[in-house]
């Protein structure tokens, strides 16, 4: 069986508390991404999303230089490299997630999306079940 540590991607790029959420959306935009940890001495202590700039900052009228702090998701769900691809999927259908961080003493080492596990043979459809677990979920919600 896989583990997280053989699909997960290590370049991960992370921004402060005192980094401002124009900063975070530049960043997202040259990596591509729609999720950056929020590290504090190469802790993380968070994350902020795409969504988290549009909910919490565009919608309530925040300026781009508001601090990535007032707006970060602090309900920080993560993995480590050891995990297999089944329990990081399994954890990502519980907590209704996208993208887990993955770390080691608290200090982010990589990233795993449902496009990595989709991506994984060996997932035994976990990518399916999580998005389907995440979309009912959510789908309840509204």
């Amino acid at each position: 069986m896989k583990k997280i540590s053989d699909i997960m991607t290590r370049d991960v790029d992370f921004v402060t508390p005192l980094d401002n959420v124009y900063e975070v959306a530049v960043k997202m935009k040259q990596d591509n991404v729609g999720v950056i940890p929020v590290c504090e001495n190469e802790q993380i202590i968070g994350v902020i999303t795409d969504r988290d700039i549009v909910v919490r900052g565009v919608a309530e009228k925040r300026p781009g230089s508001t601090q990535v702090s007032d707006i970060m998701s602090e309900d920080l769900y993560t993995g480590t490299p050891e995990m297999t691809v089944k329990e990081a999927a399994e954890l990502m259908a519980d907590k209704q997630i996208r993208r887990l961080p993955i770390v080691e003493n608290n200090k982010i080492v990589g990233i795993i999306s449902l496009g990595d596990i989709s991506l994984n043979k060996e997932s035994d459809n976990a990518a399916g079940h999580t998005l389907s677990e995440v979309s009912e979920q959510r789908d309840q919600l509204q």
